[in-house]
């Protein structure tokens, strides 16, 4: 885990992490679990010193992946992943249960699923937006799905 003093400011130097940036942690699949995954994520990525912007999408892709994982799975927990390396930031949610993969938190090919009127799908599409890519794989030992979305920063980031 680093701590503050570890990373450089990014979004006022427009510079990179020097060495990747991890945090890890598990909640239980129940829909107040996914105020308090927002609430880590902005904690974690405040104490990396990671821009405003970037804090707030990383806030709405956890929102909507975790959500994801609590309504459309069987699973007793949620676990989520931060990682920055260079001007990248990973998310990555994995839930444990069986459940639709499309709705889980999409597939490669998701944009072109969720282009409902209903409320389903809207998330997937805001992901879609927020991120420079994103998708889905099974879980570890095959069991669940594992949802992931890149955020870019930097000189480069729009």
């Amino acid at each position: 885990m680093a701590y503050f003093s570890d990373v450089r400011p990014l979004e006022r130097t427009g510079g990179s992490i020097d060495r990747p940036l991890r945090d890890v942690f598990r909640l239980p699949a129940i829909g107040a679990s996914v105020a308090e995954a927002r609430r880590r994520v902005l904690a974690r990525l405040t104490e990396w010193d990671i821009g405003t912007v970037i804090r707030d999408d990383a806030q709405l892709v956890v929102s909507e992946l975790f959500t994801n994982a609590v309504r459309h799975t069987d699973s007793e927990r949620v676990d989520c992943e931060l990682r920055v390396t260079g001007v990248r930031l990973r998310l990555a949610v994995t839930d444990q249960g069986s459940g639709n993969a499309r709705h889980a938190g999409g597939a490669a090919e998701a944009p072109a699923d969720t282009r409902g009127e209903g409320e389903n799908g809207r998330g997937l599409l805001l992901v879609s937006a927020l991120a420079e890519a994103w998708g889905v794989r099974p879980g570890a030992g095959g069991r669940g799905h594992m949802v992931w979305a890149e955020l870019g920063f930097g000189p480069s980031a729009p």
